[in-house]
């Protein structure tokens, strides 16, 4: 579709007399990689690979603008590959069919005749708390060590004696050479035994902030009301990677699905589904309501597989309020995404090799294959992470504690994933599922960064959490 020099023109050589004079006010060194398009030419090649794009003939400009200088040229350089990226076809090779808008997603979802089916009212309170428990602990232990890759994390659990992972990291676990031993800066981080209660982070601050969004606007919600919750109740700082580009968007007046697409080479990232708990927790026994609300959500910053995370999460996290068998949780999470996408396929695989009888270590090896935790986009891609956390689940029979040490033990977004399995697993189990040295140094609080909810009482947070279940 392009021939190379005229690409090499097009992007290199642009008209630069309308160029907007921003351009050459700002100071390129101050803005963030997240907010700046032209320094994600890595992650927006490898994006557009995986969504089967036909980019070949664009491979140069991406190199070219990858070694220019930071500034105004790049940038608006930068701006017209995006526009020619935009003209790329599907690759005829690309077998799969992964449509963004609601409708085109209940028609590709898989046959199925799952009905409705009512929670428990007496057990709910418990599995509510166990689920915000959960969330909230798994999450604190892989915060620790976020960002981190295995060949220095399975070290630094061994030598600490916490391999297999058993217990969170306590700063002691610390080396006092580690500086010269590890390249992962263990300075700074959140440690369990230093706390009194669970520290700000942005995987239970959506949970916080979408009970926030029910309050206010009701489950009839809309995606642009995530739109004004987003940019009137947290600061630009507390959005990270495809959220922090769909709030750039949002504050130049662009509306969903425009926030997602523009310029956003984390389209596909693990955002979305670290957001999607909260509509599990109000629609017990009821996946598709829970998916949809999801799906109004994810749409706002993300695409394809990254809107599937959230609704696959959602719909696992309402049907684990009513059953306890873990294949059939995640099950109900495929019924609510299109039968031939990524995501789907690549679970239906996993679920075959547990099927097949195979070992923990060959599943969880089997994930590093398939996604490269060295990559940004491999390690924070939205399919690595949704299998480790049904890996997680499966290998470990649903034990609440071995399934949050095995899903940060397996590297990739330690705290995301600790979170989510905490989470479907405390509500599955209920609170008495969760052992007490869990609890303990949460101090039954939740800071977040949320304006206007500060550090926040858990039990209260679980108490409207029921409220809106009714509403």
């Amino acid at each position: 579709m392009f021939e190379k020099d005229d690409v090499l023109s097009r992007v290199l050589n642009p008209d630069t007399s309308d160029m907007p004079r921003a351009y050459r006010l700002a100071d390129y060194s101050r803005i963030h990689s997240w907010e700046d398009y032209s320094k994600q030419m890595d992650d927006e090649y490898r994006q557009c690979e995986g969504e089967g794009l036909d980019i070949e003939a664009l491979k140069p400009a991406f190199e070219a603008i990858r070694q220019m200088e930071p500034g105004a040229f790049r940038a608006l350089a930068a701006d017209r590959l995006f526009e020619l990226i935009g003209q790329c076809k599907t690759r005829k090779d690309f077998c799969f069919e992964e449509p963004s808008d609601l409708e085109g997603i209940l028609a590709a979802r898989p046959a199925h005749t799952r009905r409705l089916r009512k929670a428990d009212a007496a057990r709910l309170p418990a599995q509510l708390r166990g689920a915000w428990y959960g969330r909230i602990a798994g999450c604190l232990l892989g915060k620790t060590v976020e960002g981190i890759r295995t060949e220095e994390l399975l070290p630094f659990l061994r030598d600490s004696g916490n391999l297999p992972m058993h217990r969170y990291i306590v700063s002691g676990d610390v080396p006092q050479d580690a500086p010269s031993r590890y390249r992962f800066d263990f300075q700074h981080r959140c440690y369990a035994d230093k706390l009194s209660f669970a520290p700000a982070d942005d995987d239970t601050n959506y949970t916080c902030l979408y009970q926030q969004l029910i309050e206010k606007y009701g489950r009839d919600f809309t995606s642009n009301d995530v739109c004004a919750i987003w940019q009137n109740r947290q600061p630009k700082t507390a959005y990270c990677t495809a959220e922090r580009v769909a709030y750039m968007n949002m504050n130049r007046g662009l509306t969903p699905p425009h926030t997602a697409t523009y310029e956003n080479a984390y389209r596909e990232w693990i955002g979305a589904q670290i957001r999607g708990d909260y509509f599990g927790y109000i629609n017990p026994g009821d996946p598709k309501t829970a998916a949809e609300m999801a799906w109004r959500d994810a749409r706002v910053s993300h695409v394809k597989n990254g809107i599937y995370g959230e609704m696959f999460i959602a719909a696992m996290l309402a049907w684990a309020a009513v059953e306890s068998d873990l294949m059939e949780i995640i099950r109900a999470g495929l019924d609510e995404i299109p039968k031939n996408c990524r995501l789907q396929k690549e679970v239906e695989q996993l679920l075959e090799l547990y099927r097949a009888g195979e070992s923990e270590e060959k599943a969880f090896s089997w994930i590093h294959v398939l996604y490269d935790e060295h990559t940004g986009y491999g390690w924070c891609h939205t399919n690595p992470n949704a299998l480790i956390v049904c890996a997680s689940m499966l290998w470990t029979g649903g034990d609440f504690g071995r399934a949050i040490c095995r899903a940060v033990q397996t590297g990739f977004d330690t705290d995301c994933n600790g979170a989510t399995v905490g989470s479907i697993l405390g509500l599955r189990g209920g609170i008495a599922c969760i052992e007490q040295r869990w609890l303990a140094p949460l101090g039954g609080q939740l800071n977040t960064n949320i304006i206007g909810v500060g550090c926040a009482s858990i039990d209260e947070l679980v108490s409207t959490t029921l409220k809106h279940i009714g509403a």
